[in-house]
């Protein structure tokens, strides 16, 4: 009896389900006349459903091909979604799976196109109750599940009462009782939003069913009492069969077998009343294999007649079996043409699953880059801020004349500062270089000027190692270049410094001459040239891959591996190549040709000798900075230039601050408790538009210099920082206290 009533419930079911799907509204035939506007097309869709819901299933499925005739024609790919539709609910009705399916997955693709979440969600639906229909639980559950997601996010609660009825069914029909109560429960929460006149019954059904399963017989009793009586008052004979047949089964269960028996009786009644719910759908099948049959009589009929014509065509002439020949090469070629449509139409299939696949690794490779990219930003910021106070500190004792004995291990202790500081942006670099934020600042530079900084920057590792640079530029090269010169300094920078750490009582020699020159633009060759250890051959190709090391482990500083792959990286950018000359014991030569463009000389202004630091005695300066040891550092630093200090561990504190009493400048860091220096600084503009702040922080500052100049900082100041710049920075902007705060124009960072 469970099997009888299990089958009659899912057949009864299914015309629910697809109306779910299909529109409701029941109109009167009209004539199909192909206008190609939108209005037309609804009402067309109107007729189509029409056929549909009165089992006119022929008909339909003519109207519907017509239909997306019409829709292509429109080119509006909603109205094609709804097309392809209609067509796999026929299909579907007629057990065309192949068709149906098919159809489905086109409904789908331009539900998609047409942008409308309504239609997505309606979509997930319909691909759900396919792949149900097709056994396919796993794929239909997880439709189900989009189509609930989906029509929750847009708030269309009639959508999500019949998504949820949907996934009932799937669930019950999987035997997935845990999720079918589920979804019974989210239902009936929604049952005032139900569209359909039995979808109230439906749920007292699947909540019956499912208590039958649990053998909960009582309670399974009481919802089929429920819906027998609401069926009745709505003359529902389909539900009530189902009702009937589960009770019928409940009561047999208990043993009220008088009961169960009269049910039964009840049921069989209206099973007779129902057998005709889908004989439209069957006589259309009959229909079908009638004139299946009418085409096979006309097949053998023409079969026939060319037997008779082949015994005609024998006894005419040559021409005519050459007319044969061409015919059947036609035909042969036809059939070719379709082989290969097939086949391109296979290879379009399969080119398109793998441009899926391409674009997931794609928008996953995008989701790790960005999550390296923060990452590195964070540590970023974490390694530098104790950096801060270990270079700091050490500076200033180094300064200290009272500890001359201990300046060879200060110098020592700064010196591993500033390197580990040196590798922790040489990281940044070349995650910054692969994650290709190019940066193309082009600015007017003295050559020279360029070059003896580079050379000051690598004094006291030339004094350990006891080595001396020299430095060539040719005559013929421009003394004044326009161009990306914090590119070039970082080349330069990592070649020097590569130079210098593998070349012990030596020499280096940093050459620029000129290749080429035109003009308005200069190609100039750069050289850095040492005496060193030189490069195995058999190992060169390997020294421009990151974190590798040419020369032997046994060299008492090795360093981090990147210097060489950021200037491959940063010449490739400027369209440029690395080149190397080296002999093992001999020395090495690195060199690359970069084209810059010619500038003026009197456009450059001479270069500002640092300012007498005594015109900063008696200045208050406000520090709003939360790290500890950073405050003690920057404290001394200014007391040390006779300044005096006041240190606020928030952004807060620095407001309340500059409400109590005046100040010269302001330091303000930018992460802090409380309130941010971004905040902070906002506030202290509306107090005190004139007063200088100065961003002083440890963050990648690329990330945020937008931010730091639009809430009113004038300037940036990335710790670890050069403590006679820091001062120059200090003097500049106490200098224009009481000018027109020119926030443009201060745009710098040291």
């Amino acid at each position: 009896m469970r099997t009888c009533a299990v089958a009659v419930f899912l057949l009864c079911m299914l015309p629910f389900f697809a109306l779910a799907q299909r529109s409701e509204t029941l109109t009167e035939d009209v004539p199909v006349k192909l206008e190609n506007t939108p209005a037309n097309f609804k009402r067309l869709l109107d007729s189509s459903n029409n056929f549909y819901n009165s089992g006119h299933y022929n008909r339909s499925l003519a109207l519907n091909q017509d239909i997306l005739k019409m829709a292509f024609a429109i080119d509006e790919p909603y109205f094609i979604h709804q097309g392809y539709r209609y067509l796999a609910y026929d299909y579907l009705v007629l057990n065309d799976t192949l068709l149906a399916q098919e159809n489905m997955q086109k409904s789908e693709q331009y539900a998609r196109l047409s942008k409308n979440d309504t239609a997505t969600a309606v979509t997930y639906m319909d691909m759900a109750n396919m792949y149900a229909t097709f056994s396919e639980i796993d794929l239909a559950m997880e439709f189900h599940s989009r189509s609930i997601n989906m029509f929750r996010s847009i708030g269309d609660s009639t959508g999500l009462a019949k998504a949820h009825y949907n996934a009932i069914y799937t669930a019950m029909d999987a035997d997935q009782l845990d999720k079918a109560h589920y979804h019974i429960l989210a239902a009936r929460k929604l049952e005032a939003f139900g569209d359909h006149s039995s979808f109230s019954i439906g749920i007292d059904l699947f909540m019956a069913e499912y208590l039958l399963r649990n053998k909960f017989y009582n309670q399974a009793d009481e919802y089929l009492n429920n819906a027998i009586e609401k069926s009745k008052k709505q003359d529902l004979n389909i539900e009530l069969e189902i009702a009937y047949s589960f009770l019928s089964e409940s009561l047999f269960e208990q043993q009220r077998y008088k009961e169960a028996y009269e049910a039964f009786e009840i049921y069989d009644e209206y099973s007779d009343i129902n057998s005709g719910v889908f004989s439209s759908a069957e006589r259309f099948n009959t229909t079908e294999k009638i004139q299946l049959d009418e085409y096979r009589k006309d097949v053998q009929a023409a079969e026939m007649q060319n037997e008779l014509q082949k015994q005609i065509v024998e006894s005419k002439s040559r021409l005519n079996m050459l007319l044969l020949s061409l015919c059947i090469t036609f035909l042969i070629l036809v059939v070719t043409l379709l082989i290969a449509y097939r086949k391109r139409k296979q290879f379009v299939t399969e080119l398109k699953k793998k441009n899926q696949e391409y674009l997931f690794a794609k928008e996953q490779s995008e989701q790790l880059t960005e999550l390296k990219s923060k990452f590195f930003s964070t540590v970023s910021h974490e390694l530098r801020t104790p950096l801060y106070g270990v270079i700091g500190l050490s500076t200033l004792l180094l300064e200290d004349p009272e500890l001359k004995s201990h300046e060879k291990d200060l110098r020592s202790l700064k010196f591993s500062a500033d390197y580990l500081l040196a590798l922790i942006n040489d990281v940044l670099q070349i995650n910054k270089i692969e994650a290709e934020e190019k940066e193309v600042e082009e600015d007017d530079f003295q050559l020279s000027s360029l070059m003896e900084s580079i050379v000051t920057s690598f004094e006291y590792i030339c004094i350990q190692n006891n080595n001396r640079i020299n430095v060539q530029i040719g005559k013929s090269v421009p003394k004044s270049l326009c161009g990306n010169a914090v590119m070039l300094s970082q080349i330069l920078m990592n070649l020097v410094g590569n130079a210098c750490k593998f070349t012990e009582n030596g020499k280096i020699t940093l050459k620029v001459s000129s290749k080429k020159s035109t003009g308005e633009d200069a190609v100039l060759r750069f050289e850095v040239i040492d005496t060193g250890i030189g490069i195995a051959e058999d190992k060169q190709h390997r020294i421009f891959e990151e974190f590798a090391q040419g020369a032997s482990v046994n060299f008492n500083y090795q360093g981090s591996g990147l210097g060489l792959p950021i200037v491959k990286k940063l010449l490739e950018n400027a369209d440029s190549e690395i080149q190397l000359q080296s002999t093992l014991g001999a020395g090495s030569r690195f060199y690359f040709d970069l084209k810059l463009k010619k500038s003026d000389p009197n456009k450059l202004e001479e270069t500002p000798s640092i300012v007498d630091a005594g015109v900063l005695a008696g200045k208050r300066i406000l520090v709003a900075e939360d790290n500890r040891i950073n405050q003690i550092v920057t404290q001394k630093i200014l007391e040390k230039h006779k300044m005096f200090c006041t240190v606020v561990e928030n952004g807060a504190r620095a407001v309340d601050a500059i409400r109590a009493q005046n100040f010269d400048l302001i330091l303000m860091d930018l992460n802090m408790p409380v309130m941010d220096g971004f905040e902070a600084s906002q506030n202290i503009r509306r107090i005190s538009p004139e007063i200088p702040i100065v961003a002083l922080t440890a963050v990648e500052v690329e990330e945020v210099r937008n931010e730091i100049f639009d809430s009113g900082m004038g300037d940036i100041i990335i710790k670890p920082y050069d403590v006679n710049m820091f001062i120059q920075t200090i003097i500049k902007h106490i200098d224009q206290v009481g000018r027109p705060l020119n926030l443009e124009s201060n745009k710098k960072v040291i």
